[in-house]
């Protein structure tokens, strides 16, 4: 809606787009034809004031001329006639020209009022166009929107009445179910949910019913995973519980987390997971997945539509944990091997240098036996060359002793060697 003012009262009015287009068009048909008016009259004025001009010029021109004639009537006499002709034919032509110009003008003006008139009615088919094209958008975006809305409608009623179809075929199979097949039921449902992936997302994993009840009490389900070296990722003790509408006592699922977290101990489970039904008005169990941690140690209450999620974030969050794990063990071993490289490095530093230190002292003590040996050897070589000196001068003595050294001042033995001598000869 647009708000105009009337100019002549000063008070505001509104009006729809269709009929502020048809004002507009009034407007501008009356501006048109007041603008044509106006350069109409403009053009008839220019063409009489160009007329008048021309008159007074010719009169004022032929007054010039009859007055110059009649001062020049007796000397131009002979040629008044001819010359009368010849300005009478330039006056002609120049008439001529004039109207022509006048014409042309004329053609000029109605060529720009043309141009004038088909620019604006230009514009106003092109504004006429925008308009239809709107009103063309705003039935098709109409029209949309109404299609879109109803098969929203017709979508939203179909699944509420799926929805009110569905509630009445569980309430009618619960009153049909005793408590026992009710439960086995929820059990089915689990099981067949778990055996759609078996094959493809829990090809290592376990999921058996607990038939085990040595102990007095069992489970509903184990599930267990194993990585490829057959160490346990992941175990979990599942109890299922449902419940009749018709049931007389309601029972609450807190009811059985005591008797879980047995089974689970006994069992040797690191999880237990109640999936139940009960308490359905319940917000708390309604969000999907309950820890029950505050109380019993990774426990938790779960709907039966977060079966498979829960599993798969467990055994996610078990396989990250064993990774971590992993790469914490071998942390320790690589810490581990720099201690014992450590202690490696000081044994041998410890080693070596106390075997360095005997040795030291090993070769002092050959260092200090070998001087002492090469002091004795000294003293040996001293006497050995001592001896040798006291050879030599008992050789020197022996070369110069000779028998008549011997038996010099001997008389005996000079009587001897002369007999000796004799008998010789």
């Amino acid at each position: 809606m647009n708000e105009i003012i009337c100019p002549n009262c000063q008070k505001a009015f509104k009006v729809d787009e269709a009929g502020f287009a048809n004002i507009l068009k009034q407007v501008k048909d009356h501006k048109f034809e007041e603008e044509l008016n106006v350069r109409l009259n403009l053009a008839e004025t220019e063409k009489i004031n160009a007329i008048q001009l021309a008159e007074a010029n010719l009169k004022n021109a032929l007054q010039n001329e009859l007055a110059n004639k009649d001062k020049a009537i007796i000397e131009l006499k002979a040629k008044n006639e001819r010359e009368l002709a010849e300005q009478l034919t330039a006056k002609e032509t120049l008439l001529n020209e004039l109207k022509a110009k006048l014409e042309n003008a004329e053609t000029l003006k109605k060529l720009s009022i043309v141009e004038a008139v088909q620019s604006i009615e230009k514009e106003r088919d092109d504004l006429a166009n925008s308009v239809k094209l709107k009103e063309t958008q705003n039935q098709l975006l109409e029209k949309s929107l109404s299609e879109k809305f109803a098969t929203e409608l017709k979508t939203k009623d179909d699944i509420i009445k799926m929805k009110d179809d569905e509630i009445a075929f569980r309430k009618e199979m619960k009153q049909k179910l005793s408590t026992k097949m009710l439960g086995e039921t929820l059990e089915q449902h689990c099981e067949i949910e778990f055996n759609k992936l078996r094959a493809t997302a829990f090809q290592k994993s376990h999921f058996e019913k607990d038939n085990d009840s040595r102990t007095g009490s069992k489970g509903d389900y184990i599930f267990k995973e194993t990585d490829e070296f057959g160490n346990e990722l992941i175990s979990i003790m599942f109890e299922m519980k449902n419940e009749g509408d018709a049931t007389a006592t309601k029972k609450k699922n807190e009811d059985f987390f005591k008797e879980l977290d047995k089974d689970r101990t006994e069992k040797k489970c690191e999880y237990a997971i109640l999936v139940s039904v009960l308490e359905a008005d319940n917000e708390l169990y309604n969000a999907g997945i309950y820890d029950v941690s505050y109380k019993y140690e990774k426990m938790y209450v779960i709907r039966p539509q977060f079966f498979i999620p829960m599993i798969t974030l467990l055994r996610n969050a078990a396989t990250n944990s064993m990774q971590a794990k992993a790469e914490l063990a071998i942390v320790k071993s690589q810490n581990i091997d720099i201690t014992n490289f450590e202690e490696n490095i000081n044994a041998f530093k410890m080693g070596f240098a106390k075997n360095y230190d005997l040795a030291s002292r090993q070769f002092r003590t050959a260092i200090d036996e070998i001087e002492k040996t090469m002091d004795h050897l000294q003293k040996t070589k001293d006497a050995l060359l001592a001896s040798v000196n006291n050879l030599r001068l008992a050789n020197n003595k022996a070369e110069d002793l000779t028998i008549k050294k011997l038996t010099k001042g001997n008389q005996t033995m000079e009587e001897k060697f002369q007999q000796l001598k004799a008998d010789n000869k």
